[in-house]
């Protein structure tokens, strides 16, 4: 504690990378993914919001994946870049807290939007005459309002059980942010009921929305096989491997973390695992829908364009 000036209520987060000119090089690594998530989220938000082709309802979706990836790896990179930069691994007792429920947040509510993004796309090729009555915006608003909401609930649960744990033993949590998990080791009590909740919540917010995107892309695949038009059949197929590939990159590490046994668990494993899920995917969400996406690109040509007219 002494050595970094911390209090005896402060956590210690030993971090990603190593204090050396390698970690340092990871350093420059992650505060550039950082930033092409920042820009690339914004840039999304901004389009969604100027651009009156995507008010539909799978960009208003869009727009809050934008925006949860934004609070998302704004909720642990830069903390940990400071830690690094400033030769300091405290957080306060509070500070952990916080970030442990805005990651939780966002991490579960996250989830539920990607599922519901799955559901968006199954009405818009499987029944799409029917798709502005199932799919309104105000039931859009309704799928967006109720994914924060049981996320934060989800959240708050967990992250006010973890603050009432008694820890007795190290304050060293052997991860880059306050993950609740890796915090388990540190307690000085059984912790079965806690990880118990953390397996039936991966279970509600993780593999049951999984299973029902797959559900959901498997009819979209049987429908486009079925298409007549050559051209719908690749406009579909390249959405849905789109939607397939972020839902890839945020679900499989997440699920392999958290359903495991702490038994099976290496502290590790579960770091570069998490880069997955708090790094890579906010970075690689905007690039995939955008580039892959003659809509998006055609709005950022207009935008953009109007933009630099003015100037």
């Amino acid at each position: 504690m002494e050595k970094w000036n911390c209090t005896s209520n402060d956590f210690i987060l030993l971090g990603l990378v190593p204090p050396n000119q390698t970690g340092l090089l990871l350093l420059f690594l992650i505060i550039l993914v950082f930033s092409l998530a920042l820009v690339g989220n914004s840039i999304m938000i901004h389009l969604i919001c100027l651009d009156p082709r995507l008010h539909t309802p799978m960009y208003l979706l869009l727009s809050q994946l934008s925006l949860m990836d934004l609070m998302y790896i704004s909720t642990t990179v830069p903390k940990m870049v400071f830690n690094f930069l400033s030769g300091q691994k405290c957080i306060s007792f509070m500070g952990c807290g916080v970030q442990s429920f805005f990651f939780l947040t966002m991490a579960c509510s996250e989830g539920l939007l990607l599922a519901s993004m799955a559901y968006d796309r199954y009405v818009a090729i499987c029944h799409p005459l029917h798709y502005f009555i199932h799919m309104s915006k105000r039931v859009c608003v309704k799928m967006i309002i109720g994914s924060w909401t049981l996320g934060s609930i989800n959240s708050l649960a967990h992250t006010v059980y973890a603050l009432h744990i008694p820890y007795c033993r190290s304050r060293a949590i052997n991860h880059f942010f306050c993950d609740v998990p890796a915090m388990l080791p540190l307690a000085c009590m059984d912790t079965w009921v806690y990880e118990y909740m953390v397996f039936v919540s991966t279970t509600l917010f993780l593999l049951l929305p999984f299973f029902g995107i797959t559900v959901s892309y498997g009819r979209v695949l049987f429908a486009v096989y079925h298409m007549h038009s050559k051209e719908g059949r690749i406009k579909a197929f390249a959405t849905c491997s789109t939607h397939l590939t972020v839902v890839t990159f945020y679900y499989a590490p997440f699920v392999y973390t958290y359903l495991r046994p702490r038994s099976l668990r290496s502290p590790a494993e579960d770091k570069i695992l998490a880069v997955f899920y708090t790094l890579l995917t906010p970075m690689l969400n905007p690039i995939i829908y955008s580039l892959r996406n003659k809509e998006v690109l055609g709005a950022m040509r207009r935008v953009f364009g109007i933009l630099f007219s003015l100037k």
